[in-house]
């Protein structure tokens, strides 16, 4: 793995701004296909069920290019006979053919570029969905030390930026050969001293366009970066946490400064992209006015016997070659960039899930499920890292509830994440019912043991829809019984859109408790045997607390519970008390018979520091 996916600060996405000045491929480009190449038989791969797509396109491309090429001599014939001679018929005929080639080079251009769009677009889907179907495999470690903005950057960025690639990049190279070759044979079938004439002025011209595009690229990948900034800003500056954050500490006007400066500096940005290369494209301009006046020059010399449409046909012509050559100047460029974005979305296909699902899950009904839960001999280090968690020994028995309690950082929330199989044991094993969990198929483990943590989480969508996630087939009476298992229901009912009314950005339209309330409704639904509650109240204040810990308590009868505590409100109704420290289960026992021993647990009350005082 590189040091982008190990958490570090990430490499420039690839198109973005490159130092060193114009008309060099991005180093970061460079940099990343140095640290994964691209295997060209892999890049095929994708492109194999679409052998008769690709065929099509190439014969539209070549004879689009060949029938363009009559234009020219239909000139000629136009000039050198139908008008002198006042040969009508010819005339009519001649003018229809160039009508007749202009529509079938037109028609042809809109079913290769459907063709192509199609085919693009398929690439582009199964990339997507096998690269956002990858990433939900892995397990919460990667995403805890990868910044999200690069997953979605290689999710959305690098596969939109395979677009140009597939349907610009690739059929522009069969265009551009193409026509470049056919237009160069017509110029000699024509005129070989004129063409020997183009040959001598083209590269200059060649040389001042290709400056020109390539200062402007930068120029434009700045704006880009600039633009990014700006959206950042927006962002930031303006959803829910970013408004409230900077009315409460007063930074509107800060922010709206630096949206300032960025939108000044696009101005700068814009006005330098319109005058690049202004004085090289002054020379050119003069160059390509030179170029016919030459050619001109050249057939009216004494003893040149060109007819006056050989010439007119040979200027269109030479004007028709520059294209195609600055296309293929160019291709080095697109080259790199094209497989630098191939190298970032293999390098996350090629990422190995932390947590894998079982090869033969063992078969098991969740409807049946007893829930008696075991850690035996557990132990867990982070990415390779000191062990979080020692050799853990402890039985929950089937309809129990077990509270864990500990100082922070004693691997209190580690444990509880250990049974859904966020993380993997790293030696150890956790059975539910005698099967340990890596045997499970991940979809009945979910149905099986459901997590309430500290964070809930909501969809920015309808009531109805974040219930719906657990429940897809529930009707509204299974909805509201859920709510009022949750002790939400009445609230919901004196909402004017009630199960349709809007949750906002991350839940935003509800409180922290409402937030928890919701999602024990949806827990609920889901109806696990066994309940993993990771301090699902730690953040609340105690009338709230009182509320969501009513809703737990009804979401806790006759299932098997893991409670990660941090107030004896929730510890001492516990079955069982487990106390770590260090990593180490401590104590075990009643909370009752803990509290009195005057051991670890009694200490921990008396410190304070993760249990609120008894009373």
């Amino acid at each position: 793995m590189t040091e982008n996916i190990l958490g570090k600060e990430p490499a420039p996405s690839a198109g973005s701004p490159r130092p060193g000045g114009p008309g060099r491929i991005n180093p970061a480009d460079r940099t990343q296909l140095a640290l994964k190449p691209v295997s060209l038989k892999r890049i095929v791969a994708l492109f194999a069920p679409h052998k008769v797509t690709i065929t099509a396109v190439v014969l539209l491309i070549s004879a689009s290019s060949v029938v363009s090429l009559a234009q020219p001599f239909l000139v000629r014939g136009i000039i050198d006979t139908a008008l002198p001679n006042r040969d009508i018929k010819m005339l009519a005929w001649l003018a229809g053919a160039m009508i007749a080639v202009a529509a079938a080079t037109a028609m042809i251009g809109v079913v290769q570029t459907w063709m192509t769009t199609a085919m693009g677009q398929k690439i582009m889907h199964t990339l997507r969905t096998r690269l956002f179907t990858h990433l939900q495999k892995q397990s919460l470690a990667f995403f805890t030390r990868t910044r999200s903005g690069e997953v979605q950057s290689r999710l959305n960025n690098d596969i939109a930026g395979m677009q140009s690639v597939i349907t610009s990049t690739a059929t522009g190279v069969a265009s551009n050969v193409t026509t470049a070759v056919a237009t160069a044979a017509a110029m000699v079938v024509l005129s070989p001293q004129l063409s020997l004439l183009s040959l001598l002025v083209i590269p200059p011209a060649v040389w001042f366009s290709r400056r020109v595009a390539l200062l402007r690229r930068d120029i434009t990948a700045t704006m880009q970066a600039e633009l990014a900034t700006m959206n950042t800003q927006v962002e930031e500056g303006l959803s829910i946490s970013g408004v409230r954050l900077a009315k409460t500490l007063g930074t509107t006007g800060h922010d709206a400064r630096r949206y300032t400066a960025s939108s000044e500096r696009l101005i700068g940005l814009e006005l330098r992209s319109q005058l690049a290369g202004r004085w090289r494209m002054a020379t050119m301009g003069i160059i390509f006015s030179a170029i016919p006046a030459l050619i001109y020059f050249a057939g009216g010399l004494p003893g040149n016997t060109m007819s006056i449409g050989t010439i007119v046909a040979f200027t269109a012509l030479q004007a028709t070659i520059f294209r195609p050559i600055m296309g293929l100047l160019n291709l080095g460029v697109q080259w790199v960039t094209a497989m630098a974005l191939f190298s970032r979305i293999f390098e996350y296909l090629d990422l190995v899930p932390e947590v894998t699902a079982p090869i033969r899950p063992v078969v098991l009904d969740p409807a049946t499920v007893r829930g008696e839960v075991r850690f035996e001999g557990v132990r867990f280090a982070y990415d390779g890292g000191a062990e979080v968690l020692h050799g853990i020994d402890l039985a929950l028995g089937a309809g129990t509830t077990t509270a864990v309690v500990g100082p922070t950082g004693s691997g209190k929330s580690t444990l509880g994440a250990l049974l859904p199989r966020l993380h993997d044991a790293t030696s150890g094993r956790i059975t539910i019912d005698g099967v340990d969990v890596r045997k499970i198929a991940p979809d009945v483990l979910a149905r099986i043991v459901g997590v309430v943590s500290q964070e809930s989480y909501l969809i920015h969508d309808t009531i109805r829809e974040n219930l719906l996630l657990a429940a897809p087939d529930a009707d509204d009476a299974v909805l509201w019984s859920a709510l009022a298992s949750a002790h939400i229901a009445d609230l919901i009912a004196g909402l004017p859109d009630r199960l349709d009314t809007l949750v906002g950005a991350r839940g935003h339209r509800f409180s922290g408790g409402e937030q928890q309330r919701l999602a024990i409704a949806r827990t609920i639904l889901r109806n696990p045997r066994v309940l993993v509650l990771d301090e699902a109240t730690s953040s609340l204040d105690n009338t709230t607390e009182a509320q969501v810990q009513a809703a737990l308590d009804r979401l806790a009868v006759g299932r098997t519970t893991l409670t990660i505590a941090h107030r004896l409100s929730t510890v001492e109704d516990a079955d069982q008390l487990a106390v770590l420290a260090g990593g180490t289960l401590v104590e075990l026992g009643a909370p009752a018979e803990l509290r009195d021993a005057g051991g670890a647990y009694a200490a921990l009350i008396a410190s304070g520091e993760s249990l609120e005082p008894v009373g």
